[in-house]
C-alpha cells in the first residue's frame, strides 16, 4: 500500500471527528464504532453546518462538538469522514486534507468534475490517506461475483445488469429532504445510482460509452426518479443499470452471462431485502456449462439493507489500522462520478456518450 491508501493507528483507538450528518449512513457507522470497541476507532468530535443536526448527534454518540471545521481539526482527531451534503464535501476535503487527516468519504464523491478534481489534487498534494465508503465494494457476495469473473472460470464475460432501487420517491415528505434541495445535491439518479455505477466501475474497469435514459416518472418535484445506463467495453461486455426510485418490492438485483455460464444475485438492494425473503430464493448462485448444475454460494443474504451499511463500518476500521487498502480511491471516485455524469450528458443530447467526452466536465 502507498500512504495514501492507508493508516496506521499506532494499536491505540483512532480518533475520528464526523464533518457532517447529512448522509444517514455516518450513522450506521458511529453505531458500530461505539458498540464494537475492538474495531479500535473511537469517534470523539463532530462538525455540522445545520446547528440543530449537530446538537442532537453530538448528544447522541457524547461527541465534543464544533461550530468550526478548523476548531475540530485541531482537536486531536486522526481521521474525518465527510458526511455532509455532496455539494460540501470539496471544501471540507480540502480543509481535512491541509490538515493531514485520514479522509473518508461518503459517497458520492462530489456535485460536479471540477469538485472532484479539487479533491483529488487536495488529496495528491497533501499526500493523505483517502478512502471512498462504498459498500458495495465489500459486500461479501458482491466479493464472491468479482471473485468468480477474476478467476477465469468463466470465461468471457459478456452481459452484466445491475437492478437497483429504492422507494424513496414514495415517501410524502421525500420532496422537503435535503437530497432534492440543488444548492445541496443533484438528485438521486447522481446521489443513488452512483452505487450500482461505481459497482459496475469495479467489477469492469472504466467503460467506453454510455446511452442513458433519465426520466422523471412519478412527482415532478422530485426528479429523476426512473433511469436505465449501458456501458459498452471495448470487445464486450456490455453493463447495464437499471434504476428506480419509485420501487417498493423487488426480487433479482445482479445478472451476469459469461462466455462458460451465469451469476444470478437475488436480495442486493433495499426493495429487495425486505424479511422475509420472497419465495426462499438463494442470494447468491451460480450455473457453469461444463457441469450443467447450480451451485449455491453459502454466503447469506442480510435480513435488510441496513446490515450492510452498517457493516461497511468495519472494513473501514481495518483501513484506518493500515490493515487493508482503501475501498476506492480519490481517482475512482472521480471516475465513477464521471460515469454517472455521463448519463445526464447521454439523456439530454439523445447520443452515446464516451466517457471522456468534454460535456461531462460542463454538467
Amino acid at each position: 500500500m502507498s500512504p495514501a491508501d492507508s493508516m496506521i493507528s499506532g494499536g491505540s483507538n483512532t480518533r475520528i471527528g464526523i464533518l457532517g450528518f447529512a448522509h444517514g449512513h455516518v450513522n450506521a457507522y458511529c453505531n458500530v464504532w461505539r458498540d464494537r470497541p475492538e474495531l479500535g476507532v473511537k469517534v470523539t468530535a463532530a462538525w455540522d453546518h445545520d446547528a440543530e443536526r449537530l446538537k442532537a448527534n453530538a448528544a447522541n454518540y457524547g461527541l465534543e462538538a464544533f461550530a468550526d471545521v478548523a476548531d475540530l481539526l485541531d482537536s486531536g482527531v486522526q481521521a474525518v469522514v465527510v458526511s455532509s451534503e455532496t455539494s460540501m464535501h470539496a471544501e471540507l476535503v480540502e480543509a481535512a486534507a491541509a490538515a493531514g487527516k485520514a479522509i473518508v468519504v461518503q459517497k458520492p464523491i462530489a456535485l460536479t468534475i471540477a469538485e472532484a478534481d479539487r479533491i483529488v489534487n487536495a488529496v495528491e498534494r497533501a499526500g493523505v490517506p483517502f478512502t471512498m465508503a462504498w459498500q458495495m465494494r465489500v459486500d461479501p457476495q458482491n466479493v464472491r461475483i468479482k471473485e468468480l469473473l477474476t478467476s477465469g472460470e468463466f470465461g468471457k464475460v459478456l452481459q452484466v445488469r445491475r437492478r437497483h432501487s429504492l422507494a424513496t420517491h414514495l415517501w410524502p415528505a421525500f420532496v422537503d429532504l435535503w437530497h432534492n434541495k440543488p444548492e445541496y445535491n443533484r438528485d438521486i439518479w447522481a446521489d443513488d445510482a452512483a452505487h450500482p455505477i461505481d459497482f459496475i466501475h469495479w467489477l469492469l474497469g472504466v467503460p467506453e460509452t454510455v446511452m442513458a435514459e433519465i426520466d422523471t416518472l412519478l412527482d415532478p418535484r422530485v426528479v429523476s426518479d426512473n433511469g436505465i445506463a449501458i456501458y459498452k467495453y471495448p470487445g464486450g461486455p456490455l453493463a447495464e443499470v437499471v434504476c428506480s426510485f419509485t420501487c417498493g418490492a423487488h426480487e433479482n438485483t445482479t445478472e451476469v452471462v459469461c462466455e462458460k455460464g451465469t451469476i444470478i444475485q437475488n436480495y442486493g438492494d433495499g426493495p429487495s431485502n425486505e424479511w422475509p425473503h420472497t419465495h426462499g430464493a438463494e442470494g447468491l448462485k451460480w450455473w457453469k456449462s461444463d457441469t450443467r448444475t447450480w451451485t449455491e454460494s453459502g454466503i447469506p443474504s442480510p435480513p435488510g439493507h441496513g446490515t450492510r451499511i452498517h457493516a461497511l463500518a468495519e472494513p473501514l476500521s481495518l483501513w484506518l489500522k493500515g490493515e487493508r487498502p482503501a475501498i476506492a480511491s480519490a481517482e475512482e471516485g472521480r471516475t465513477s462520478l464521471r460515469m454517472t455524469l455521463a448519463c445526464y450528458v447521454s439523456t439530454r443530447e439523445g447520443r452515446r456518450v464516451r466517457i471522456n467526452d468534454p460535456a461531462i466536465d460542463s454538467v
